[in-house]
């Protein structure tokens, strides 16, 4: 049976770290009560002539680099984002511009902190009709520039970077066992940005009101996410006919150190098989999932022959799963 596998995985963040304490000095707040609240320390943030797309790029070069795969050979290449260069051309045809993969259809998925999710579930889909052979699947932020860096409940909470990972047909049995994608627009409210769509076009009006930043419900959206992640890790682990002890590695989308400890305790879950690195990057939203499978894999957290959870929540509202035999 073809499957899609993972042949590779790569990350880029930016250089420049912002820390609590460089908070602390920027808005009202302490290290204490965002590490109590969130579990996060620091973040990355994007310097300026650094963009998405540059984040992007050199993830998708670091996953081709380690699958021993060419750019000539990828055939689509997904972007899954909520802050892309431009609102068109889509930030994956620059991606494609920039690696020279001149065969690769390119194109950006918005579903928010869920978006590397979907676009993997596509890919997989495409691998397993036979429509491509090798992809190469993107989650790239650079959310510091959609912050209210004023608002203390929002801004501490997010940072910029890149995951990527190369998916391409594999035959021995292991790879993608199966993907899970949801969306409820009931919600949109609850987490969205309301500038500077075509609702509430680029405006003076829109820069006075700070439409442009990101919009949150934040305890809201706390407890649909638990519930949500919990629903979407059962849905895979029961389409495939696995218990937890099966398990070998939980990455889950590294939003809040509270929602992940909440869904690793409902699902039962030792702490020792969840992968965390939010205390280093914030919420990267669909880079969130990608940066941390590239850090545990080139840490040597992930062996051939692992069973891997992947497991998001995000704007949309969205949610997704995905079941990896490594």
């Amino acid at each position: 049976m073809v499957r899609a596998a993972i042949l590779g995985t790569g990350c880029a963040v930016p250089a420049k770290v912002l820390s609590n304490i460089d908070l602390e000095r920027m808005v009202d707040t302490t290290d204490e009560w965002i590490t109590t609240r969130t579990g996060i320390t620091e973040r990355r943030i994007a310097s300026p002539g650094e963009y998405t797309s540059t984040f992007a790029t050199k993830a998708a070069e670091r996953a081709l680099e380690m699958a021993g795969v060419s750019a000539d050979e990828i055939e689509l290449i997904i972007v899954a984002t909520v802050t892309p260069d431009f609102p068109f051309p889509a930030t994956a045809c620059l991606v494609q511009n920039n690696i020279k993969a001149s065969r690769a259809v390119a194109f950006d998925i918005s579903a928010a902190c869920s978006g590397f999710l979907f676009g993997l579930s596509l890919a997989e889909k495409m691998i397993m009709t036979g429509t491509i052979r090798k992809a190469v699947v993107i989650g790239a932020e650079v959310l510091s520039r959609v912050v209210d860096w004023s608002d203390r409940n929002t801004c501490c909470l997010f940072g910029d970077g890149s995951g990527a990972v190369v998916v391409g047909a594999s035959e021995d049995g292991n790879g993608i066992l199966s993907t899970h994608i949801h969306s409820d627009g009931s919600y949109w409210e609850l987490l969205h940005q309301p500038g500077a769509g075509n609702r509430n076009p680029a405006t003076q009006k829109v820069v006075d009101e700070r439409l442009m930043f990101i919009q949150m419900q934040g305890n809201e959206v706390f407890k649909l996410a638990v519930r949500a992640m919990e629903e979407a890790a059962n849905e895979a682990l029961e389409a495939n006919g696995v218990g937890l002890a099966d398990l070998d590695l939980f990455i889950p989308h590294q939003a809040n150190r509270r929602i992940i400890d909440a869904i690793g305790k409902r699902l039962g879950i030792h702490p020792d098989k969840i992968f965390v690195n939010l205390h280093k990057y914030g919420n990267t939203s669909a880079a969130s999932i990608p940066i941390a499978l590239d850090e545990a894999n080139r840490a040597g957290h992930i062996h051939p022959g692992n069973l891997l959870l992947l497991d998001s929540f995000g704007g949309g509202l969205t949610w997704a799963s995905a079941l990896i035999r490594w």
